[in-house]
């Protein structure tokens, strides 16, 4: 039973998928086949990413982390995560993984949320595909108001929420799980 009350929104989905094969046999083939597709390529992408989420929790002391990206980290903390955001390669969902290593090594919430949101915004291979498919301007405008956003979001983020308090609640799901 607990395992259905875990996994219910997965059911729900397959079940939905299901309905909409059996209304339209076509369209719901195609969503399977783009539901395995992207499981396919998560489940070749994720484990070499937490393989490497491993070795920087083992190589990257905590002082370190503290050092960089900590509340007191000031500019260093900026310019830490902007660099990781940019040099990203990979979908968001790889970032989540570093996120939590960050947080558990004493990061800033501010910095975390800046991280997340310069790898949605400004990694390399984005600006690159918006550079060329919508100009120099268009990608100028975005990057920079997406950065300004996002490091505001974290300063918000920082204001409510301890990283410990987040810390807290994500160990008490674990356990109720």
């Amino acid at each position: 039973m607990n395992a259905l009350k875990r996994y219910r929104f997965f059911f729900i989905l397959l079940i939905g998928l299901l309905i909409l094969t059996v209304l339209n046999q076509r369209l719901g083939w195609k969503a399977f086949q783009l539901t395995g597709n992207s499981i396919i390529n998560m489940l070749f992408l994720l484990p070499p990413v937490l393989v490497f989420v491993s070795l920087l929790d083992k190589w990257v002391e905590k002082e370190t982390l503290i050092k960089y990206m900590g509340k007191k980290s000031g500019i260093y903390g900026t310019v830490f995560s902007l660099v990781l955001g940019v040099i990203a390669a990979g979908p968001l969902y790889v970032a989540f993984p570093m996120a939590v290593l960050f947080l558990q090594k004493g990061a800033s919430i501010r910095y975390i949320v800046f991280f997340l949101g310069v790898w949605t915004t400004a990694k390399i291979p984005t600006a690159i595909y918006e550079f060329t498919s919508f100009g120099i301007k268009f990608t100028l405008i975005h990057i920079c108001f997406g950065l300004v956003f996002y490091y505001i979001l974290g300063i918000i983020y920082e204001k409510f929420y301890d990283g410990r308090s987040l810390m807290k609640y994500e160990l008490n799901e674990q356990k109720s799980m």
